[in-house]
């Protein structure tokens, strides 16, 4: 216990002086994020809180682990791959085929060096062991898609530090529960500097975590989460617990889920995975007139309660709750976004109609798609 105060306290007090520092140098060198059509930001904010939670979380990691051996070791060199490429991001801008890479050695190391492996499927639809190159590809996958989702869901103040806050503190319990102290440490100290960094992200935000914040925020939840499956899916283990994918899949649901919405859209409309829209959830929220802090709040509420009735429900099989849990995920993206269209239709009828025709006459030069699979993209 003396370990996961240390570490969370460390973190959260180093990420707490570092941000004021980098807010000042921020303004100074003028590295700003810069509002355009499709941020929702209207004056420029700084960019690089990313720098403050590294900073705070590797601190508490390495100081506060109790024995971490070269476990501890390539993870460290995992974060640091993740770390460079955020920051390099943040100041110059990488293509999405330099970030990728970038996250494809961070995976490597987890997968080769870490031991970071989903080799099963636990009886989802009746599999479960997996061939091994198979398990290494879904693991790639895996990894790569859970970096690039807080990355992504990354749009509003407090957003993303507050779903990571959420995933971490609940990972770190657990990890406590099973003695697995290293990865209980990551996680509180990842917790420690993500609450010191809400501080100053809360709506108006004076700070952004940027790209260095939401990347490396999103491989310590992959990492967490794909040993938190290895661990609580072990029946002889010290914590076992039923459907861990499902329970594990539900601490993340709301980036995790929204990511692969948004990506397969992106995909079936013929477009980059990697291409910007404001399609994500918060988007939807937002043009329902919420304000920041109400769309964070609904987002962590929703997600605490995903995770609790999984959570009493793990003794109904992988297969049953994740079908559930992508069920009730698409309800509740359909329901927002008919009722945002309906809202639109009759405040601005005509505009809206004018609007969809102009969209789907471009979309159809743009992609040689027919009339109606244009339109639906336009919409």
């Amino acid at each position: 216990m003396d370990h996961l105060l240390t570490g969370s306290v460390i973190a959260f007090l180093i990420t707490f002086s570092a941000i004021p520092i980098i807010i000042r140098v921020a303004e100074m060198k003028n590295l700003f994020d810069i509002p355009d059509n499709r941020k929702i930001h209207i004056s420029p904010v700084p960019s690089l809180g990313g720098i403050g939670i590294f900073a705070g979380f590797i601190m508490g990691l390495l100081l506060a682990v109790p024995a971490g051996g070269i476990t501890l070791q390539f993870l460290t060199a995992a974060f640091l791959v993740i770390f460079f490429v955020g920051i390099k991001d943040d100041i110059v801008v990488l293509t999405p085929l330099k970030k990728f890479l970038g996250q494809f050695v961070a995976a490597t190391i987890l997968v080769f060096k870490c031991g970071i492996l989903i080799d099963s499927m636990y009886g989802f639809m009746g599999i479960q062991q997996l061939p091994y190159f198979f398990s290494v590809a879904f693991t790639y996958f895996t990894i790569i898609v859970i970096i690039n989702s807080f990355n992504l869901i990354d749009g509003v103040d407090g957003l993303a530090g507050s779903l990571g806050l959420l995933t971490t503190s609940a990972f770190g319990i657990y990890f406590f529960l099973a003695q697995e102290y290293i990865f209980a440490v990551m996680a509180f100290s990842m917790a420690g500097a993500l609450l010191a960094f809400l501080i100053f992200n809360v709506s108006p935000a004076k700070i952004f975590m940027g790209d260095t914040g939401s990347l490396i925020l999103g491989i310590v939840n992959a990492a967490l989460v794909i040993k938190f499956i290895q661990v609580a899916s072990n029946s002889g283990g010290k914590l076992y617990l039923p459907s861990a994918p499902s329970v594990g899949f539900a601490i993340l649901f709301l980036p995790l889920f929204d990511t692969l919405r948004i990506f397969t859209y992106r995909i079936l409309s013929r477009r980059s995975p990697f291409s910007p829209d404001r399609n994500h959830v918060h988007h939807l929220l937002l043009e329902k007139g919420c304000s920041h802090n109400m769309v964070t709040f609904l987002a962590v509420t929703f997600n605490i309660i995903i995770i609790a009735l999984t959570f009493m429900g793990r003794y109904l099989g992988n297969t049953l709750l994740l079908m559930g849990l992508v069920s009730v995920g698409f309800s509740i993206i359909s329901l927002l976004i008919y009722t945002n269209r309906t809202k639109r239709r009759k405040l601005f009828p005509l505009s809206f109609k004018k609007n969809l025709e102009i969209e789907t006459k471009v979309i159809t030069l743009k992609t040689g798609t027919s009339g109606i699979e244009a339109e639906e993209i336009a919409k």
